[in-house]
């Protein structure tokens, strides 16, 4: 079989893989699987968002043709008109692109700035989305350790530049460790970027349930942030919309002529009915979406007390959906992810999913996305990791 060298050297999809692991599982009606693998929503959009995307289906034809590769424009300006007041920084529609997922969003940024050859600075553990798409694109990643408190430094990442050197990506609140960075710590690695030329993609998907109450940093105050910042953001999270498909991505004009050769090739434009499903979100839900963001963080607070009262596990990280736990056992977290399946009946991914091969930092955590499991379920998961032996 004749195969791109660049994807046969690309690790599979921990998600994938992680099913596979209970594909054929039977779990008993004493013990039933409790799945805390996988960062996304399970419950359908609310009612009323479900009932105006029914009507649009109903009563637009253009919702069932293709729109503008860029995106549908009311969206993009509702977006910029949100974000800028967010941020307290100038954003115009012409800086926003709609895309299919914030996934296309990071490969259509990474596209315009890297190629073979090339090396994109991803901080550890990183999102391994974010890293096969590197190794797809023959692109070296180059790894930036974060250390006990999971935040990366930038006498670390400035050490790590050379002349190949095209971009640093941060994700914030993080995936998979849950750290929200502080704000001087983002305009630390803007300077950076900007001091050498490189592009700052910040990764914002879970934006919308960082615990601070103001905005999480001030790099679009900056009328140049332009020359400098990507920003990616996805309405998925925010308004449950995974299954439709629905990011952003926040750059330069300029540079988003080259994003919309890069969408046009891959996907024409992105879905029209979930787009009118972000846009009708961000009109209407202010109140609910606060109401969901008040969920996650009473979970985070049931994170943090559950594990105070399993001394043996440490928590690294926590925040918008995720734990990052270190584990008290002397095997590898790929090894325990897999028997904790069998014995404890959950599934979680393991750290070493999310770092370089043989970084023992990745064998001594594991992720728990506890986005779909309520107080009672986390309280669930720690009777269970307390059986573990």
């Amino acid at each position: 079989m004749i195969l791109n060298p660049n994807m046969a050297a690309t690790r599979p999809s921990p998600v994938v893989e992680a099913k596979r692991w209970i594909a054929d599982k039977t779990f008993s009606p004493d013990l039933p699987l409790l799945n805390v693998s996988q960062a996304a929503p399970v419950d359908p959009p609310p009612l009323a968002l479900r009932e105006a995307m029914a009507d649009v289906a109903l009563t637009l034809p253009a919702a069932h043709v293709y729109g503008p590769v860029l995106g549908l424009p009311s969206l993009r300006e509702a977006l910029a008109a949100r974000f800028s007041q967010a941020y307290g920084g100038p954003i115009t529609p012409g800086n926003v692109a709609i895309t299919q997922g914030c996934n296309q969003a990071f490969c259509a940024a990474l596209s315009t700035l890297a190629g073979p050859g090339d090396e994109v600075i991803l901080p550890t553990p990183w999102y391994f989305n974010h890293q096969m798409w590197l190794s797809l694109s023959g692109v070296r990643t180059v790894p930036l350790p974060t250390g006990d408190e999971l935040l990366p430094t930038v006498a670390e990442a400035e050490a790590r530049l050379t002349d190949r050197t095209r971009a640093i990506v941060l994700v914030t609140p993080n995936n998979p460790a849950g750290v929200e960075y502080p704000a001087d710590l983002v305009h630390a690695f803007a300077d950076l970027a900007r001091a050498n030329g490189l592009a700052l993609i910040l990764d914002e998907t879970y934006r919308d349930f960082d615990s601070r109450p103001s905005a999480p940093h001030d790099l679009f105050s900056d009328p140049a942030w332009s020359d400098t910042l990507i920003q990616l953001y996805s309405f998925s999270k925010a308004y449950r919309l995974t299954g439709h498909r629905v990011g952003a991505l926040v750059a330069s004009p300029e540079r988003l002529v080259s994003v919309e050769k890069f969408l046009d090739t891959v996907a024409i434009c992105p879905s029209q009915l979930g787009q009118h499903a972000a846009l009708w979100g961000l009109m209407n839900l202010d109140q609910w979406l606060a109401g969901e963001r008040a969920e996650i963080l009473a979970r985070r607070g049931a994170i943090e007390e559950g594990f105070v009262k399993l001394p043996d596990w440490h928590l690294s990280g926590a925040g918008a959906y995720f734990a990052y736990v270190r584990h008290p056992f002397d095997e590898s977290s790929g090894t325990l992810a897999r028997r904790m399946v069998d014995d404890i009946a959950v599934l979680a991914l393991p750290g070493s999913m999310f770092t370089p091969e043989g970084d023992p930092s990745g064998a001594a955590h594991l992720r728990i996305a506890f986005a779909n499991i309520d107080t009672t379920g986390i309280a669930t998961l720690m009777d269970r990791l307390a059986t573990l032996s």
